[in-house]
């Protein structure tokens, strides 16, 4: 399968990198070569999934992996992965696709540990870069152990996260595994409100916050927590 590696070398010096554009001239490799390629794509929720599939399924044969143990409480995290099981399961009944669904563990204190010391940093700094690399190398391993010829985000889709931090990432995980990273911007080409229609459309749970209690509204957090509690959590 095609290295997108391959396009980043033929780039000018300091030249800005689109990655939507990157990911169209991969898909446009695929499609001189008649090849309809297995990408496992982690999800951090349904709602960024929401357009990345209805994009991706086009092109290739995809996979969700729902590896989230940066979400808290856990009553969130079982919520988040009911609704991401539940529109994949409408996804595909009403488009006749067959994407499928993989759930990690959830490790909750696996991420703290990561992130220890860095309770304090704004949303967007070094402890989102560290989560970023924590979810896009499980997926990278999980893509090599079962054969997948991409791994990637939809992470991407959403305006409130850094695309060219998560693709370089990716690209970075990418010498360690044997397998491609997959780039992307999905909030380009009107994505984000693609997916805030699709969100509608399959009546989606839209959360509050990305997941982590760091930066977790307090008032909003609280109610999910009691919430839990009451659902024995």
């Amino acid at each position: 399968m095609f290295d997108a590696n391959e396009l980043l070398k033929i780039m000018k010096p300091n030249e800005k990198i689109n990655y939507h554009k990157l990911l169209v001239s991969v898909i446009e490799k695929w499609q001189s070569h008649d090849a309809k390629p297995s990408v496992l794509i982690h999800s951090c929720c349904a709602p960024c999934s929401t357009y990345t599939l209805e994009f991706m399924c086009q092109y290739a044969n995809i996979t969700i992996l729902f590896a989230n143990s940066n979400i808290h409480p856990e009553y969130e995290y079982r919520k988040r992965s009911m609704e991401q099981r539940k529109f994949i399961e409408k996804f595909n009944k009403d488009t006749n696709n067959n994407v499928g669904y993989i759930e990690e563990e959830y490790k909750p204190l696996e991420f703290f540990k990561l992130v220890r010391g860095l309770e304090t940093e704004k949303e967007g700094g070094k402890r989102c870069e560290i989560c970023f690399a924590y979810r896009l190398d499980i997926v990278a391993k999980k893509a090599k152990e079962l054969g997948y010829d991409y791994f990637g985000s939809a992470l991407t889709l959403s305006p409130m996260k850094n695309s060219e931090l998560i693709n370089k990432i990716g690209f970075s995980i990418q010498s360690i595994y044997e397998t491609k990273y997959l780039p992307s911007d999905f909030k380009k080409n009107n994505g984000y409100k693609k997916s805030i229609e699709l969100c509608e459309k399959y009546d989606v749970y839209r959360q509050c916050y990305c997941g982590c209690i760091f930066v977790a509204d307090k008032e909003k957090y609280k109610k999910t927590v009691e919430e839990g509690k009451e659902n024995g959590f």
